[in-house]
């Protein structure tokens, strides 16, 4: 095959050879260039497409002209395209060329770089028998596409069995014609394939790509660590929380949940997103779980709690903004205490599918300061269920956040099962996938509605003291025949009924009308609480030997499994202690 005149094929040298037809015509009409100059001799410039080179740039004379007499100056003749092998200029190229013609791609042609590469090849058979790495390379319907389209194509990191890696650039050609009075050959079409080695940028991208995924992986894995590793399982709840990172860039997140039981029965709830992505704002979402754990364990309302967050959030990093819910339940009471920091209400779900949200308070995000919080609280009867929840459960680019929430109210009305599988649910119908672009925490719990056996392992039972001294005597006998009622053995009766005694007389040495006593039973354990009108929280103290008070709390907290004391909203404060029951 003729490589000189295929050349000429290429987009746009006819146009150049026809452009420079017409300027010869017209050079020769002005009588101008009738002998055509030597190479090398003095004669006018062109470009390589045709034009007349500037004389101030080609000549080598001192631009002096030739009608002042002096000679004219020597002057280089620019090569043509027309005057470079095809062939030639192929076989030096680094990259692999080979080109295929007719519709079952015959081969044509393969440069030294493609021999040296796949090996020798035979021109003239199809390239799915010639050229078989065309094939493992997954490029026949490409060539076909090419053929048919007339349009070039490139197929980025095509990866050989070899494990070299090519990217492929097919472009349509078309070949000179049969010439006249010959056969016609209607194969005249074909395909340039040149196929660029970027083995070594693919290894390097592989090698990002793996150090990328690790570095995320070891971001969940930060992000997990700094999430409770397994829910605490209060006797009257019960609770499941997922959590589910956002995107695929290895950048934690500060989307946060916990469960904390109080004693007595009660549980802290806390859910909190700090917004932004990155090791700042998980370090500043540790930090706030690990201080409400701690303020937990003070058991105060809810609003003085977040109060305390917000001057630590304000210390920790003014600059990021975190929003929070914590919420105590309380079984006694059967209500969801709760405060808000700038954070989504929370939704109920009473057992007849109706679905409530919290309303007010909520203050500004934590860290503000200057804002005084204050609590509320939502009805959480038997069969109920509550969903906590970060924005990126609701939010979408484009909606508003309250079309979410509205969503979420829909898909929580319908959602039926445990707490595990209502997670699971919320999350697939609020469309949170493995792509989603936002960190997702979901938390959610149930009250049950107990019947029949089960609900005889849960009981209370309360007692209203006036004072006096008539009060010990009828918080023994009480707490006595209640005990006795409740089948438990005999010594943990005695254990009750001493520990009922003690906490009565400290409240009637300490404390002020009105007083009460309380005995709750549940499938895992006896918890008894006196409560009264004082706010004076008892402590712990060593009497001395000649001492004839201050041992009733030590003496409760030798005897029980744990005890505690908290302060009540209405001004008093309540004295607790549990016993464990034995596994049956």
């Amino acid at each position: 095959m003729n490589f000189t005149r295929w050349s000429a094929r290429f987009p746009g040298t006819q146009r150049r050879a026809a452009a420079r037809s017409e300027h010869a015509a017209a050079q020769a009409k002005r009588g101008e260039g009738s002998v055509p100059a030597a190479r090398g001799a003095a004669g006018p410039a062109v470009t390589p497409d045709g034009r007349p080179a500037d004389p101030t740039v080609c000549g080598t004379g001192s631009g002096t002209a030739a009608g002042a007499g002096a000679s004219p100056p020597a002057r280089t003749v620019v090569p043509s395209l027309d005057e470079l092998s095809l062939g030639e200029v192929l076989g030096l190229l680094p990259a692999l060329v080979a080109l295929v013609h007719g519709p079952d791609h015959r081969v044509a042609y393969v440069n030294e770089a493609y021999t040296a590469g796949f090996g020798t090849r035979t021109t003239g058979a199809p390239a799915h028998a010639s050229l078989p790495e065309l094939g493992e390379l997954g490029l026949l319907p490409l060539l076909d596409q090419v053929q048919r389209s007339g349009k070039p194509r490139t197929a980025k990191n095509r990866t050989a069995p070899g494990g070299s890696s090519y990217t492929v650039t097919c472009t349509p050609v078309e070949f000179p014609k049969a010439a006249p009075g010959t056969d016609p050959d209607p194969h005249h079409t074909g395909v340039l394939i040149h196929l660029a080695d970027v083995t070594d940028h693919a290894e390097a991208v592989e090698r990002l790509r793996a150090s990328e995924r690790r570095q995320r992986e070891a971001a969940v894995t930060l992000q997990r660590s700094l999430l409770p590793q397994e829910l605490e399982q209060p006797d009257d709840l019960r609770i499941a929380a997922t959590y589910q990172p956002g995107g695929t860039e290895a950048a934690v997140g500060g989307d946060w949940y916990d469960v904390i039981t109080l004693g007595a029965g009660r549980t802290a709830l806390v859910i909190g997103d700090v917004m932004g992505r990155g090791v700042r704002a998980a370090a500043v979402m540790g930090q706030l779980r690990t201080a409400v754990r701690a303020y937990a364990r003070l058991d105060l309302p809810p609003h003085e709690v977040l109060q305390l967050l917000d001057g630590l959030a304000a210390e920790i990093d003014a600059s990021q903004i975190a929003t929070c819910v914590y919420a105590v339940h309380d079984p006694n009471e059967g209500l969801l205490a709760y405060a808000s920091a700038g954070h989504l209400p929370i939704l109920v779900r009473d057992e007849d599918g109706t679905v409530r949200r919290a309303a007010d308070p909520t203050g500004p995000p934590l860290g503000t300061g200057g804002w005084l919080h204050t609590s509320g609280t939502i009805a959480l009867g038997p069969g109920s269920t509550a969903v906590l929840y970060t924005d990126g459960l609701v939010e979408r680019r484009g909606e508003d956040i309250d079309e979410g929430v509205a969503a979420l109210e829909r898909a929580l009305s319908g959602a039926q099962g445990t707490p595990a599988v209502i997670c699971d649910r919320l999350m697939r119908a609020l469309g949170v996938d493995a792509d989603h672009d936002d960190d997702v925490a979901v938390m959610v719990l149930q009250q049950p509605a107990r019947t029949g056996a089960d609900a005889e392992l849960f009981h209370n039972a309360a007692l209203e003291l006036l004072g006096g001294v008539e009060a010990a005597p009828r918080a023994r006998a009480f707490a006595s025949g209640v005990l006795a009622s409740w089948r438990f053995p005999v010594e943990l009766c005695d254990l009750g009924v001493l520990a009922a005694s003690e906490l009565v007389a400290n409240s009637l040495q300490h404390g002020t009308p009105p007083m009460r006593l309380r005995l709750r039973r549940t499938d895992r354990r006896l918890i008894i609480e006196v409560t009264d009108g004082d706010d004076h929280l008892p402590r712990r103290r060593r009497a001395e030997p000649a001492d004839e008070t201050g041992r009733g709390i030590s003496i409760v907290a030798t005897i029980a499994s744990s005890w505690g004391s908290r302060r009540t909203p209405g001004g008093g404060k309540a004295v607790w202690c549990e016993f464990a029951l034995p596994d049956k």
